[in-house]
């Protein structure tokens, strides 16, 4: 597909934001990236530290009226991660940076299209099991949430200043961003090198099986650079997910190869409690070998309390698959997908390969220290 645009990526130092970001600048598109942590994407994309809550800064950013394209990837999460996603609180203050951005935006006429995020909680999953699987033709589940403020002030300013839009649904989305909200992967990244530097080896820590699909985050940005330019994306709603299934304890040896151990007997904990009380195990290690986060909460952000929920950690018994369609993306026209033990492979790699975490050398050298 041929076309360029300018872009602007809310959320870019987010899983999603930082790879749309790398996705659309390798295109040959204008990227401007708004986050209050520098995304590092270099002299391709022109980065702005703003306050999405700031209505000023977010107006004052330049060049706005020459912006074509919207991904809006950010997003506000309180503290307690799972409770919060019924916060009043937060629910508001996601509609407000939402209409922070779009407003300047509709100013220049150059608008096109935007692309917006929900999620399976978009079904209800963090309430109730819901039916497998999922679509994007049923009714709005009704329970109080910010996707449905944004999607309903989306679809207006839509109609009002004629650009269009895309919904996005994704499963657990992976990425090789540390400090998000949601990405597990530096959390188990983490917990396996100090493991390994206590002389274990890597133990799955989650509950009873669950059947889920992921998502990685490269796939997500391919989509919305498909969707910026493809008129069957246009005003519509799409469920994304990799392709296949997996159940955690089947991927666990894949993780574990990856990271530089051997699979071990299972250690089951709530991520949540258990690992800010190893900050200064981590704070070693990082110091030994020079990585990107010194500190624990900057590496893991809110995803060790994501973890648990994905892991099911806390549930006694196995809970009800988590499955979505993807046949409308399919049907549409977006056909890619990723093997999920491939996509962990590799952003787990590329984590290492950005410092982020321990290199498979470096895990050895833990190893033979414990």
């Amino acid at each position: 597909m041929v076309g360029s645009g300018h872009v602007l990526i809310a959320g870019a130092s987010g899983v999603i934001g930082r790879a749309a970001a790398e996705c659309f600048a390798a295109r040959g598109w204008t990227v401007t990236a708004l986050s209050r942590r520098n995304p590092g994407l270099g002299a391709k994309v022109r980065y702005h530290p703003v306050n999405l809550l700031d209505a000023t800064a977010c107006a004052a950013v330049p060049h706005l009226e020459t912006v074509t394209h919207l991904v809006y990837a950010a997003v506000f999460e309180e503290d307690d991660l799972v409770s919060g996603w019924r916060s009043e609180r937060q629910m508001e203050i996601n509609l407000t940076m939402l209409r922070n951005v779009v407003g300047p935006l509709t100013t220049g006429g150059n608008m096109r299209h935007v692309s917006l995020f929900q999620g399976t909680k978009a079904y209800g999953v963090h309430i109730r099991p819901f039916p497998v699987p999922a679509r994007e033709s049923w009714p709005r589940h009704q329970h109080r949430n910010f996707y449905w403020l944004q999607e309903d002030f989306i679809r207006k300013a839509g109609g009002v200043s004629n650009f269009a839009w895309t919904i996005w649904r994704p499963q657990v989305v992976f990425g090789d961003v540390c400090g998000a909200a949601m990405n597990a992967l530096p959390v188990l990244g983490a917990l396996a090198a100090m493991e390994a530097a206590a002389g274990r080896d890597f133990g799955y820590p989650g509950g009873p099986d669950y059947v889920l699909e992921a998502v990685d985050a490269r796939l997500i940005a391919n989509a919305l650079y498909w969707a910026a330019m493809s008129p069957s994306a246009r005003d519509e709603i799409f469920n994304i997910t990799n392709g296949d299934v997996f159940v955690w304890r089947n991927v666990w040896p894949t993780l574990a190869k990856a990271f530089g151990l051997r699979a071990g007997d299972e250690r089951p904990q709530r991520l949540s409690q258990t690992m800010p009380k190893r900050a200064g195990e981590w704070a070693a290690i990082a110091r030994r070998f020079g990585l990107a986060c010194r500190g624990l909460g900057e590496l893991m952000g809110r995803s060790h309390h994501y973890a648990d929920f994905v892991m099911a950690t806390a549930a006694t018994r196995a809970p009800p698959p988590v499955i979505v369609s993807t046949l409308k993306l399919r049907e549409a026209g977006f056909s890619d997908c990723i093997d999920t033990e491939t996509m962990f492979t590799e952003l787990i790699q590329r984590l290492q390969e950005r410092r982020i975490l321990p290199d498979r050398q470096q895990m050895n050298e833990l190893r033979r220290m414990s």
